[in-house]
């Protein structure tokens, strides 16, 4: 390995063969391989006086730069150029309908409203959650196929806790016949991949199952490659759930196979936005040995299970949120709707500070890209907004919490509200305890069983 010279006055000097430009804001020399007879890289050429040509920076993305000479030639391969549409993107299919003026959701700040219209929001929202059930039940389980790894000792405490819960959404998928043979498992906000080759793993002995993994950004150290049978293939879909139609994607449409829609801490509208690319255009079917014995319709998408781990509440979107109706029926609307996501990350504001949790600002970077560290961190609970001035002394830390849990539940609530208005049995239960995540809450739904159910 090459060591960095030093110079007298204490700045490191390039090391041989690479770029002589001094990067500034990096206090050290880049580190690009320079060509034969070069002192600087590409990016850096025009620090070079002696050169005759100019860079500039390319017009598809200003973040690199060209040679001027050659910019015809450069924009024809650039990474950057818009790629053409793949047949399932669909611009906005699943973003609901436009709002009007009258129907944009809220955008004031919690710190910027008064402490009467707080407190007015408040008795609107215990109004709102009067007759729904404010206690999930518990249904941490646990799968088969998970034990060796949860008893490895050379997985660090984060990678335990994401075991964890892959072991129970699986031990809930399976409780819910949800593990089966003849289907096509969708992982959205896929990220590395690591719920599929888990659910792929669990159903080693099953037949004719497929995976699609939709993550919009582009992903490194993806699992994919350790999923390998003769009877089940992995295909990624690099696109924006909000733009998906699944009914046209090619494996659908050649095996016409039921679909379950699957998703591990799913970053708020992400989850309406994956429960209306599954529902707005498709028929629920039976379920575990009841699913049908001949494929669906070529045109169809039918949906026999959901189950997405939920997050990041305060990212939800009125405009994306599936659960207007069910708002509106308790004279609520896009301005209270506002409101109650901002408010619902109050439900871990303390307690996130009592388990030693990194701060706020640091827990709310990311969505569903930058996923190379979401396996390793719970980067996707919630972020506590600021108190309106006067509210903090009058609602303590204790009642906020309850405040922004009854957020969560009237938010989560709207959405089994829309999928039982699909003729599915939609369920909200506690998949693991808050130490191993604070979002702990599983939405899980299945055909209808006749079964009368209540919110």
């Amino acid at each position: 390995m090459e060591s960095v010279v030093v110079v007298a006055d204490g700045v490191s000097a390039p090391l041989p063969g690479r770029c002589a430009y001094f990067v500034e804001k990096k206090k050290r020399y880049c580190k690009m391989v320079v060509g034969a007879g070069k002192a600087y890289c590409g990016e850096h050429a025009n620090a070079d006086q002696e050169s005759d040509r100019q860079r500039i920076p390319c017009p598809l993305d200003p973040k690199h730069t060209v040679y001027a000479d050659i910019l015809a030639k450069h924009l024809k391969k650039c990474n950057s150029k818009e790629k053409p549409k793949p047949v399932y993107y669909v611009k906005d299919i699943n973003a609901g309908p436009v709002c009007d003026k009258e129907t944009v959701s809220d955008e004031t700040p919690l710190s910027a409203r008064s402490k009467q219209e707080m407190e007015h929001l408040i008795q609107k929202l215990k109004y709102a959650v009067k007759g729904l059930s404010g206690t999930h039940k518990d249904s941490m389980l646990s799968h088969p196929v998970l034990h060796e790894p949860l008893h490895d000792p050379n997985n660090g405490d984060s990678a335990c806790k994401h075991l964890k819960q892959q072991a129970s959404i699986l031990g809930n998928m399976e409780a819910l016949h949800l593990l089966g043979s003849h289907r096509c498992v969708v992982e959205f906000g896929a990220g590395k991949g690591k719920l599929s080759h888990w659910i792929h793993s669990a159903l080693e002995t099953a037949e004719d199952v497929h995976f699609l993994l939709v993550e919009r950004s582009t992903t490194r150290f993806k699992v994919d490659g350790k999923n390998r049978s003769k009877d089940s293939t992995f295909e990624r879909l690099q696109v924006d759930i909000q733009h998906l139609d699944l009914s046209k994607v090619s494996l659908l449409q050649e095996q016409r196979l039921p679909v379950v829609g699957v998703g591990k801490h799913l970053c708020g509208a992400a989850t309406d936005l994956a429960l209306r690319c599954l529902l707005e255009r498709a028929e629920p079917v039976g379920h575990g040995d009841q699913l049908p014995s001949k494929r669906v319709k070529a045109d169809t998408l039918e949906v026999c299970g959901v189950a997405v781990a939920l997050c990041c509440h305060h990212r939800c979107d009125w405009r994306h949120y599936v659960g207007r109706e069910f708002f509106q029926e308790r004279g609520l609307g896009a301005a209270e709707f506002g409101a109650f996501q901002r408010m619902s990350s109050w439900a871990t504001c303390g307690m996130s500070k009592a388990a030693g949790h990194r701060d706020a600002a640091a827990a709310g970077t990311t969505g569903t890209t930058g996923r190379d560290a979401a396996d390793e961190e719970d980067e996707h609970e919630d972020v506590g907004d600021a108190v309106p001035e006067g509210l903090d002394s009058s609602v303590g830390v204790e009642e906020r919490e309850h405040i922004g849990r009854l957020c969560k539940l009237l938010i989560d609530q709207g959405r089994v509200h829309y999928l039982r208005q699909r003729g599915l049995d939609a369920d909200l239960c506690f998949y693991t305890s808050p130490d191993i995540s604070l979002e702990n809450v599983l939405l899980t739904a299945v055909p209808h069983t006749g079964v009368p159910q209540s919110l």
